[in-house]
């Protein structure tokens, strides 16, 4: 199936344009881009939520430096414009654009949302500008929920684990150190109600709806078996793996141990919600780390791998960004070569520029073997050793999913975690919808 091959009936404002609605549940309206590097007629316009107007200094000077490299010698340039984080990731600026076919030249986004983009027509095969060296510089279980026919449409920049931090003085206080992390399911959530105090919930899961929820909650479905569909591609949500997952999140906030209200950015916020104290243990990805180092270096943490229900395996769940291009765009070519010398190229500065936005921009696992070997020991020491050693061997990568199943699945956690309704017949009524849905669902393949 080709880019351009949509399924009957299907239009490239349809798709978009109800995947927006969809996938917006909850958002008031469109926040204006804040930030745009410099003005040029013909310039490839790269919309992302970094830079330049981003809030944290070393992230907006690599996407600065990398945009300045590729000006310094190539035509046509391209201009960097910076849509605020929030709009960006649950609004609907970056859908509505395509609708009403003003979509930026190049842009990231992460695998959850990656067939509204394919199915709509508007991703530009990147294949014929990366060569085959580097192609096979990304591992199948990176780069596999990218492509479509064998043929690579996105580029990641990064590879996200999740895992749990915790607060050494909340640990302490209560008479607790490294040794005490839970281990199982059960033992999360009594260790979350221990924590728990006047000040402070003691356990912290995502609590507003949106891709980043659902990334989260996706582990701890698998953990016990689970999934969403079926080999055969019907739907798999009815199940006591599913069903336990979603009590898991439910106990948590009706016992009192997590909270239904996140501060600062959300569940992904570590400094705003364990860093300030708000919680004692929260779910979030290995982006804590340099978050917390650069932004509350007072403050003492752990991190331990996500607890396993009792007779489960352990997995955790990989995302990322990845930079892609827009195939009806101004020049789709030359957006698609910036992409490959940015981050696909086997020349050394291409891939030091991923090992520097894993180890310096941010911390994250490279998306490349290359990387990971020149970035050496800052994959694994100190808690990047504890993510690449401990953490990442159970990563499974994030699940492409039309924006249709998206919302089938976020309704199913909303009406459980927050809502009180009961997980079994919850579940049920999902995997009805699913069925009900992929019967019919000619797109591109669901992973």
């Amino acid at each position: 199936m080709t880019n351009d091959n949509l399924p009957r009936g299907w239009s490239r404002r349809s798709v978009l344009t109800g995947a927006t609605a969809l996938g917006a549940a909850g958002m008031a309206g469109s926040l204006p881009m804040v930030g745009r590097a410099f003005a040029q007629d013909n310039a490839l316009s790269f919309w992302q939520f970094y830079a330049p107007g981003g809030d944290v200094k070393t992230q907006v000077d690599w996407f600065v430096k990398m945009v300045e490299d590729w000006n310094a010698g190539n035509d046509p340039k391209v201009n960097l414009e910076y849509v605020v984080g929030s709009e960006y990731i649950s609004g609907t600026k970056l859908a509505t654009s395509f609708a009403s076919g003003q979509g930026p030249d190049i842009f990231i986004i992460s695998p959850g949302d990656f067939l509204r983009y394919y199915n709509g027509g508007v991703l530009a095969d990147l294949t014929p500008h990366i060569e085959e060296a580097a192609q096979k510089d990304f591992p199948q279980s990176v780069i596999a929920n990218r492509m479509v026919d064998g043929k690579i449409y996105g580029v990641p920049m990064e590879v996200e684990p999740m895992a749990f931090y915790y607060s050494v003085k909340a640990f302490e206080d209560a008479g607790l150190n490294e040794n005490d992390v839970p281990k199982t399911w059960d033992e999360l959530l009594e260790l979350g109600k221990k924590l728990t105090t006047g000040e402070r919930y003691g356990l912290q899961f995502e609590t507003g709806p949106g891709y980043y929820q659902n990334f989260t909650w996706y582990p701890f479905m698998w953990q016990g078996g689970g999934d969403f569909q079926t080999a055969d591609g019907k739907s798999a949500f009815d199940s006591p793996a599913t069903v336990q997952a979603l009590k898991l999140w439910q106990d948590a906030i009706n016992t009192g141990a997590a909270p239904r209200q996140m501060l600062g950015g959300g569940g992904g916020d570590i400094v705003a919600n364990l860093g300030s104290g708000y919680c004692a243990m929260q779910n979030v990805g290995i982006w804590g780390i340099s978050a917390m180092d650069n932004n509350a270096p007072d403050v003492p943490y752990g991190i331990f791998k996500l607890p396993v229900p009792n007779g489960g395996k352990y997995v955790t769940v990989g995302g990322g960004w990845a930079f892609v291009a827009n195939a009806k765009g101004k020049n789709p070519e030359a957006a698609s070569k910036f992409i490959a010398w940015a981050l696909a190229s086997m020349v050394p500065d291409s891939i030091q520029r991923v090992v520097d936005w894993c180890t310096v921009a941010k911390s994250d696992m490279p998306p490349r073997d290359s990387a990971l070997e020149k970035g050496g020991d800052a994959f694994n020491k100190g808690k990047m050793g504890i993510f690449s050693k401990e953490i990442h061997p159970g990563t499974r990568a994030e699940p492409r999913v039309p924006p249709e199943v998206y919302k089938i699945i976020s309704d199913a956690i909303q009406a459980t975690q927050l809502g009180g309704a009961d997980p079994q017949a919850t579940a049920t009524a999902a995997s009805q919808q699913l069925d009900a849905f992929l019967a019919n669902y000619k797109g591109a393949p669901i992973l």
